[in-house]
């Protein structure tokens, strides 16, 4: 089967989301602190910042997918800033790009922020 940026985007979304989830479980046993924890790092924003805390690591092929990822027409709602929401969009973009076609580069980005996701806190 052959994929498109929609289908990157939407596994992205699922496997970021699984990532943090991880995380935050090895952190608390709270309900509430998990809740946060989570969506501190499950929104528009913070993919957008660990977009930008990833770009120098990324090839000029990844960089070429992250871009068409950014430019992915999607419906954005009017109180989201539409730069965040689109660097946002192109993050999920390259996470499902990664877990659909390069497991090994995923497992690497994933460590990379794992080992700086201290500094965005």
């Amino acid at each position: 089967m052959e994929y498109n940026l929609k289908h990157y985007a939407y596994i992205g979304d699922c496997v970021w989301e699984l990532f943090i989830r991880e995380l935050v479980i090895k952190k608390t046993n709270s309900q509430k602190s998990m809740h946060n924890f989570s969506t501190k790092f499950v929104c528009a924003q913070a993919q957008a910042d660990f977009m930008n805390l990833i770009s120098d690591k990324l090839t000029n092929e990844e960089l070429e997918i992250q871009k068409r990822g950014r430019n992915l027409k999607i419906s954005i709602s009017k109180k989201n800033n539409p730069k965040i929401h689109t660097l946002a969009t192109s993050f999920e973009v390259l996470i499902g790009y990664f877990y659909l076609n390069d497991k090994k580069r995923l497992e690497e980005i994933l460590n990379f922020i794992k080992e700086n996701i201290e500094e965005l806190k």
